[in-house]
């Protein structure tokens, strides 16, 4: 998202570490106590937990039955009694660790890639201590036990927090933990946080009241982005004055636009009047937030400006995994590879592959490869199509774009270490071109087939439009949220289907 919040405490002299919401979204609040949404979110996070523990505890039991019943490995038996205590406790112990890594806090999204990014890091993090225990102690643990819970724990928990998050949105739609939120600020911060929460319903964060100084935004409605008459929010004139906080029952009031000191610190004291919440936009007052790294140094926060190092651990597995992953679905994937070059061939007079100059890594340009899906004499070098009825597309092409099988081509690219699996899409060079200084941060990685921008509901706008997706993966990256993102991405594919 466009924006980050951060969250002050008014009268403390500590200041508190960000927790981002969507790409790159945070919020920092100026908090007052409400007790009933406090004991409804309380409520939540205990229910959570106490459903991780019990999902961990039998899947363990599960992967030892599995165990014993494809009689892996040399056979190892667990009294009933053992196993319970065993899987309890490495269940509680996944528990805390993914307490530790904020698993349950409200603002853990990020499309969710965040929460199972945690899950896989943790589960990795669980079988190790499994193995010191084991290592160090007269337990014994079965290594194809312990790679059956790996595999099995992470697709459990993602199960288990799906059938969650329904019930919370539930719970939310009846009315429970909602908190009403009013925007200042109708332009296109304003817009893109309205539609980040509204995308993201288990927050319970309901924006329902805009206010705009500008005289020809108000008395309008504003729109979700991306869909015409779906959900909207009036815009009423400012100042936020506490009479409309309470009048419209507000609990949170999010600064999305430049604001003056003194109107900033009037909107804080009619939200403390009317017992809200104020977050705001930092963006409008640090240019690079995106790349700001936070330190708590015994308790005074300390943010640092610049670019990202270059993790040598971390690009080598991530080499090694992009080969690996690769060279294994060009081979399974062959068939069908050639069925669909077989269809694109008779679908429309052309070549099967499509060539295009693309700009890679450090400003490197490369030839990237895709499935035709337009017509001949379609423009090379234009725009994307943003509609599947542009008359650019062809017959076979709309299919392929949908499902995104036109760009299999590019673990060519992959192989030849030009791409990777997992990264900020790759740009033409005259786009490239009309970048500004944000935007070249892109270039710092090297360009993916999938990233966090195709997971967002914006990406039906152009990439360049939506550079901090990609600036919270370069500040962010690892081989888990690179396992969390092709993940999603399988599962987003299937439903494409």
């Amino acid at each position: 998202m466009e924006a980050a919040y951060s969250s002050v405490a008014v009268g403390d002299s500590r200041e508190k570490p960000t927790v981002p919401l969507a790409a790159d979204l945070r919020l920092v609040e100026i908090p007052l106590p409400r007790p009933a949404k406090g004991r409804f979110q309380q409520a939540i996070r205990i229910g959570e937990a106490v459903a991780d523990v019990l999902t961990i505890t039998l899947t363990i039991v599960s992967g030892y039955l599995a165990y014993r019943h494809l009689a892996l490995g040399r056979h190892v038996h667990y009294p009933t009694a053992t196993l319970l205590e065993v899987a309890i406790g490495f269940a509680v112990i996944m528990v805390l660790m993914l307490d530790r890594a904020g698993a349950y806090e409200r603002c853990n999204s990020l499309l969710r890639v965040r929460e199972t990014e945690q899950i896989l890091r943790v589960s990795a993090q669980t079988a190790l201590i499994a193995l010191v225990v084991s290592f160090f102690s007269n337990v014994l643990f079965s290594r194809w036990l312990l790679v059956l819970c790996v595999v099995l724990i992470p697709l459990a928990l993602f199960v288990q927090k799906t059938l969650v998050y329904l019930l919370i949105n539930t719970f939310h739609a009846r009315g429970y933990g909602i908190e009403r939120v009013l925007i200042y600020g109708a332009g296109r911060t304003g817009r893109r946080v309205y539609s980040a929460l509204k995308r993201s319903p288990r927050l319970g964060l309901n924006p329902v009241l805009f206010v705009d100084d500008d005289p020809t935004k108000t008395g309008s409605e504003v729109f979700e982005m991306g869909y015409e008459r779906r959900r909207s929010a009036a815009v009423l004139a400012g100042p936020v004055r506490r009479e409309m906080l309470e009048n419209h029952a507000i609990s949170l009031v999010i600064v999305a636009a430049p604001m003056m000191r003194d109107k900033f610190l009037r909107t804080v004291e009619a939200a403390f009047g009317a017992n809200a919440t104020v977050s705001f936009v930092p963006s409008h007052f640090f240019s690079s937030d995106s790349l700001m790294n936070y330190q708590d140094v015994d308790g005074v926060l300390l943010a640092s400006f610049g670019k990202s190092a270059r993790r040598l651990g971390y690009e080598a597995t991530k080499r090694l995994l992009d080969m690996v992953c690769a060279a294994l679905l060009l081979v399974v994937g062959f068939p069908l590879f050639l069925l669909l070059s077989a269809i694109v061939k008779l679908d429309s007079r052309g070549p099967v592959l499509f060539k295009q100059q693309r700009v890679g890594r450090d400003g490197k340009l490369f030839q990237m490869y895709k499935f035709r899906t337009m017509h001949i004499d379609a423009p090379a070098y234009a725009l994307s199509p943003q509609s599947s009825d542009d008359p650019r597309i062809t017959r076979f092409g709309r299919f392929l774009r949908k499902t995104s099988l036109d760009e299999v081509p590019q673990l060519l690219n992959v192989l030849n270490g030009e791409m990777s699996l997992v990264g900020p899409r790759p740009e033409m060079p005259f786009i490239v071109e009309r970048y500004e200084d944000r935007h070249r941060q892109r270039l710092q990685v090297k360009p993916g087939l999938t990233g966090l921008w195709q997971l967002s509901g914006d990406r039906a706008f152009l990439i360049h439009e939506n550079i901090e997706y990609d600036l919270y993966y370069i500040q962010h990256c690892n081989i888990f949220m690179d396992l969390a993102i092709l993940l999603h991405t399988s599962i987003f594919a299937m439903r494409g289907i």
